[in-house]
């Protein structure tokens, strides 16, 4: 009669640790499917860019100032150009995002009571899954004739265009991720800051900010590889003419454009065309992966000193 209750308890433990291996083998598998994608994805794009390369020399296409692939008597293929376009987008959507983006983690996290902020952050958050083609469409028919008022002689196609407009599309990524490293924040710290006769804003800009500096540089630096990796929304806005030049008001084109160009175009598979869209993915693929790199040291390195 005793030794029932022990059966039972051992069936039971058996069970228990049958489920455990199983959610573990589980678990492992969509950890390694997400590992493994990620491999495939490296190693699709050296394959390519090693095809590339051996036709294309690096140094011209680190240092060509001209992409001109369809060229079939003397195609050029100096990535200068895509380049230049893509860091105009990015610094110029920084400019815009990050500023407004902070102010607005500040004013969410410090100054906005419990119903401002029920109300502000989702809609952020709608803001942040508006399909980017939707973006690009607004850039023609809202923000591009805004700017042909002031400078009647700017095209449809224009850069200003396109950094405003990915620039207003990052604030939710720049807004929410400050804003969570903001609360994130002990109470404690603030209330030490009012107890010695400190303001609201010395507070929110000597005592949070500094502390919640990890998340809002590793947001920081999301957000412009989001901004380097756009591609529908330049691609309406920005448009397809490869150039360095320093007016903000012309036309351009970023490397996501090109790719989505040649693409959807008629770029026959195992052309040299078609070859270099694995050399702009490598290319696309180091630098975002060398941001996200340096978020998350960032995120190491001063989160060490403030907690």
């Amino acid at each position: 009669m005793s030794s029932e209750p022990l059966d039972l308890s051992r069936e039971s433990n058996d069970v228990g640790n049958t489920v455990d291996k199983a959610a573990k083998w589980i678990f492992f598998s969509c950890a390694l499917v997400t590992v493994l994608t990620t491999v495939a994805i490296i190693l699709v794009l050296v394959d390519g860019a090693i095809d590339f390369f051996s036709e294309v020399s690096l140094v011209e296409y680190l240092t060509g100032t001209e992409w001109n692939p369809r060229d079939s008597a003397d195609p050029s293929f100096g990535v200068l150009p895509l380049v230049w376009g893509t860091m105009v987008i990015t610094v110029g959507s920084a400019l815009i995002a990050i500023p407004v983006g902070t102010l607005t983690a500040i004013y969410l996290s410090e100054y906005a009571d419990e119903r401002i902020r029920s109300a502000l952050k989702p809609t952020l958050e709608v803001l942040a899954g508006i399909p980017t083609i939707v973006y690009g469409f607004f850039a023609l028919s809202f923000i591009t004739p805004i700017i042909q008022l002031f400078y009647p002689d700017v095209g449809v196609f224009n850069a200003l265009s396109g950094a405003i407009v990915v620039g207003i599309m990052i604030i939710p990524m720049v807004s929410s991720i400050s804003e969570d490293a903001m609360s994130s924040v002990p109470d404690s710290l603030r209330n030490a800051a009012y107890g010695l006769g400190a303001t609201k804003f010395e507070v929110s800009t000597q005592v949070v900010l500094p502390a919640s500096l990890s998340g809002i540089l590793a947001a920081y630096i999301l957000a412009i590889s989001r901004a380097i990796g756009e591609t529908m929304a330049v691609t309406l806005a920005v448009g397809m003419l490869p150039q360095i030049t320093m007016s903000p008001f012309a036309e351009m084109q970023t490397m996501t454009a090109y790719m989505v160009e040649i693409g959807t175009g008629d770029a026959s598979v195992g052309s040299i065309g078609y070859m270099s869209l694995f050399a702009l993915g490598l290319t696309l693929f180091l630098m975002t992966f060398t941001m996200n790199l340096g978020s998350m040291w960032i995120r190491s390195r001063y989160r060490e000193e403030y907690q």
